[in-house]
């Protein structure tokens, strides 16, 4: 073999092995796949929206302009001060959600909710959860799979 091929066939046998590892999620809502040397964070936080909602997010950047939300909402349902209040209150959205359910009508709250132009969305993905245990799932894969620079599949389903 000559001198020249065997830097050129080294080049090519680094180049097809040394694949970067990504993790992808399909969710209901859309997949997310993202190469792992790529990611530059991963975030959590809980915050409250114009004090009638809790969201939980989780963020991923990356080294470029795309940021990824994955997010749990609810809506912070008012306290009653008395115990028979509270649970009429519960019982009235429990038949508002099984009612939606069975004329097929989706919850407002399983949706992504974009405002333009009062929020800027740009360069942002983002992904709707239905329960906070679907979040924790999410985020446990996501770190051990960056932390190990491991090749991983995640799959959400609608409950």
């Amino acid at each position: 073999m000559s001198s020249l091929l065997k830097p050129i066939l080294l080049v090519a046998l680094f180049c097809t092995t040394a694949q970067a590892a990504f993790w992808r999620c399909e969710l209901p809502g859309g997949v997310f796949m993202v190469s792992l040397p790529t990611i530059s964070l991963v975030s959590t936080h809980e915050y409250i929206v114009d004090g009638a909602a809790r969201v939980t997010e989780l963020t991923v950047a990356t080294n470029t302009a795309v940021v990824a939300r994955f997010y749990y909402i609810e809506p912070m349902s008012p306290q009653s001060p008395v115990g028979a209040g509270q649970s009429i209150l519960e019982k009235a959205q429990q038949v508002t959600k099984e009612a939606a359910a069975r004329t097929g009508v989706e919850n407002v709250w399983q949706k992504v909710i974009k405002n333009y132009p009062t929020t800027t969305h740009a360069h942002t993905v983002e992904y709707r959860l239905e329960n906070i245990d679907q979040l924790q799932r999410i985020q446990k894969s996501l770190e051990a799979a960056w932390r190990n620079n491991v090749e991983t599949q995640l799959t959400i389903t609608a409950d």
